[in-house]
């Protein structure tokens, strides 16, 4: 569940932007220096204030933080102009390990899914998609102990308010024996659980639907997925209708995305529209709108009531359509196929989470230090990709990790080739002035079997298998450390 009513957040989740924009990357803020002095005397006043109310004093004092924690200040600040193309977030939330994770869930725990949908009406595959796209089916839970990171927010720059009444509720969930105090991490603004639900949400939404006396979000899957089915059911969802479907426009058509003008099915009829597969439009929705994530010239969708119960959990429409497309992979049980049927309209798509892990282990192999292999593509590896790209003349060293990318790097692409359709002579970008390896794989001769070596000057007669790693100190210091092959 991320911050639908912060409208002004950009939250870290997958991970991602979620719009259409520049692929250009900012430098994330410095984590601010906080007053913890500034910070007691904050928790003292809102011990005493009407939002906190119903909270004991023994469970104030008790999880009350010793310190505030600076970095949750530094991303609610941080606006990345770094966003991705549908195309982009659709391949990494929808890929062929996510939907075979979602069938081996759905057969595990069919039976509470069956019961589920019984009693809330809501499709058990439009459930494991919330599941899947929120936590990756319970495998990623947030980390950040929530009540260190919503008391933080409570006292520092913007929106106090709204997270003041957050922290009160998280401290709600403990006082009333739901969740152990151990139990409460979860993402830097609050969202935590299987699901993730924001602390109001929970106290206004999450059941205890194996009866145990607890509504648990965290350990508890039947409570997990019997919560969300309660959230979309409240949300509107309409029992028996699809989320919408794939629609191929006739030729010629032109219209805008605008999915909550809604018409009746007979209307998109007499405008020609067709399933992708040329099929007549089924009678199973009582009204749709359009919904063209990538324009006229990529895929379009016709969408119902369902579609907005996806969306009201993340305000974002690429983020309901990943729900329901891995929903409807799921249900037809075959992930050899997570593409739609008309192409997006771009000569080089986005990657999957494997593959984005492959791209990360060649540059880790080619000597930048990223960090570890997680399969997400953050400010280290788009740096890192950008400083590679400088490096081999590739223009516009943009930081963007997609097909060609991911071919001209995982491919072991000769020196002085390009996968990028530019010339080889195209005009590279500078690697950036700290970044000696960036420096040195630039100066460097290579030879086509050795695509990432590095040789420093000083030692331009060494063999070009010679490889080395950059290795930062905690002090910010780079030391490149030889790695002969074979060695």
């Amino acid at each position: 569940m991320r911050l639908t009513s912060l409208s002004n957040l950009s939250l870290l989740s997958i991970a991602v932007g979620l719009s259409f924009a520049s692929t250009a990357q900012a430098a994330a803020p410095d984590a601010p220096d906080l007053s913890n002095a500034e910070f007691q005397q904050c928790l003292d006043g809102l011990k005493n204030s009407s939002k906190f109310r119903d909270v004991d004093s023994f469970t104030f004092n008790n999880y009350r933080p010793s310190q505030p924690d600076p970095s949750v200040i530094q991303s609610l600040n941080y606006q990345p102009e770094f966003q991705k193309d549908v195309w982009d977030y659709l391949s990494v939330l929808v890929d062929k390990e996510r939907v075979e994770d979602g069938i081996r869930a759905k057969r595990q725990w069919s039976d509470t899914l069956r019961q589920i949908e019984s009693r809330y009406g809501v499709k058990a595959e439009h459930v494991l998609g919330v599941w899947g796209v929120e936590s990756n089916f319970g495998q990623t839970l947030g980390k950040k102990p929530l009540f260190e990171s919503l008391a933080t927010l409570s006292c520092f720059d913007r929106r106090q308010s709204y997270f003041q009444g957050e922290y009160a509720n998280a401290l709600k969930i403990v006082q009333n024996g739901d969740i152990a105090p151990s139990d409460m991490t979860g993402s830097w603004a609050g969202a935590f659980g299987q699901t993730q639900f924001m602390p109001s949400t929970f106290l206004e939404l999450a059941v205890d639907f194996d009866g145990d006396g607890r509504r648990d979000l965290v350990n508890n899957v039947p409570d997990a997925l019997a919560s969300t089915a309660n959230f979309l059911s409240k949300r509107g969802y309409r029992s028996g209708e699809p989320w919408g479907y794939e629609v191929k426009l006739p030729d010629g058509y032109w219209a805008a995305s605008d999915r909550k003008n809604k018409k009746s099915i007979s209307h998109w009829r007499g405008q020609g529209l067709t399933l992708a597969n040329g099929g007549s439009l089924p009678s199973d929705l009582s009204s749709a709108g359009l919904l063209l994530p990538a324009g006229i010239e990529g895929p379009a969708f016709l969408v119902g009531k369902n579609f907005d119960t996806f969306y009201s959990y993340n305000a974002s429409e690429n983020y309901a359509l990943a729900i329901a497309h891995l929903a409807d992979l799921i249900t037809r049980e075959d992930s050899s196929k997570t593409d739609f049927a008309t192409a997006w309209p771009t000569d080089d798509p986005g990657i999957s989470r494997q593959q984005a892990k492959d791209i990360q282990q060649a540059l880790l192999n080619a000597g930048y230090d990223i960090g570890g292999v997680d399969g997400i593509i953050g400010d280290n590896t788009r740096t890192a990709i950008q400083q590679y790209q400088s490096s081999k003349g590739i223009f516009p060293a943009d930081g963007r990790a997609g097909q060609k990318f991911y071919r001209a790097i995982v491919g072991n692409a000769a020196p002085n080739q390009t996968q990028y359709g530019q010339p080889a002579n195209s005009r590279p970008l500078n690697p950036a002035p700290a970044d000696r390896m960036g420096q040195l794989i630039q100066q460097q001769t290579t030879t086509p079997n050795s695509t990432y070596s590095a040789q420093p000057a000083a030692q331009s007669s060494t063999s070009g298998n010679t490889r080395y790693r950059r290795v930062t100190s905690n002090d910010g210091t780079i030391q490149l450390v030889r790695v002969d092959e074979g060695s």
